[in-house]
């Protein structure tokens, strides 16, 4: 698989929305049928473009959201106000129309099953996509290797993925998930809302000596704050992997 996603990543395809439905009041799930799809690792990204009728074009990059799934490929979408594409994408793109995809993208931001180190995972908002994939591999592929998440959002209106990520916590031991809520905490919630720091990530993370992978995904300051949090709880800076966007 590895080798076909390096072969085929360059290759522009021809997309169709085949299915489309929200994650949150702001931010929207894509899952497109591409023909020749070649395979990708959880935590690769795509190149999507979209292309005028004047023939004006546009690309942006987005993670994959799904686990390799024949020729269907899942992208969330979170739609930035001001932007040029995600509106398209969030409000206007209908199902049967069709995009160009170029991809799978990276090598050095994904999880392999055949690694059997806990995995640990920090998402900020959005981030949560490719972490996904690789929650949804783990699960595809029947591993044992135990996960935990560590979400970080603004409110509980804001969790992408919220009931997936609920059941899945709930019937998976291997898999816990741990949700920070940085404006608004839900009622009845034990911790106030506030940023992730340190205490959360040295309770709710895999401790240093374990050698986790770590994933960390999300804004640029972000992925910074949490990277720098690993590597002073002891962590082996070369295995904290991050993917940043904004």
């Amino acid at each position: 698989m590895a080798r076909a996603a390096v072969s085929g990543r360059l290759t522009w395809r021809v997309a169709t929305l085949a299915d489309a439905s929200d994650l949150t009041k702001s931010a929207r799930s894509l899952v497109f049928d591409v023909p020749g799809w070649p395979g990708h690792l959880p935590g690769q990204h795509v190149d999507l473009r979209l292309t005028a009728e004047d023939g004006y074009s546009v690309q942006r990059s987005y993670s994959i959201a799904s686990a390799t799934d024949g020729d269907r490929v899942e992208l969330a979408v979170q739609r930035v106000l001001d932007g040029e594409v995600s509106p398209y994408l969030c409000d206007v793109l209908p199902v049967g129309a069709e995009i160009e995809l170029r991809g799978p993208v990276g090598g050095w931001f994904v999880w392999r099953g055949s690694d059997p180190s806990p995995v640990t995972l920090v998402a900020g908002g959005s981030g949560i996509a490719p972490l996904m994939a690789m929650i949804r591999a783990r699960a595809a592929e029947g591993s044992r290797v135990p996960f935990r998440l560590i979400c970080s959002v603004r409110t509980p209106d804001d969790v992408m993925f919220a009931d997936e990520l609920r059941r899945r916590a709930r019937e998976d031991a291997g898999l816990d998930v741990h949700l920070v809520y940085t404006r608004q905490a839900p009622e009845g919630s034990p911790e106030p809302p506030g940023r992730l720091g340190v205490a959360t990530v040295n309770t709710y993370a895999w401790p240093a000596e374990f050698t986790p992978q770590c994933f960390v995904c999300g804004p640029t300051g972000f992925v910074e704050t949490v990277s720098d949090i690993l590597v002073a709880l002891g962590h082996d800076p070369r295995r904290v992997r991050t993917e940043r966007f904004g």
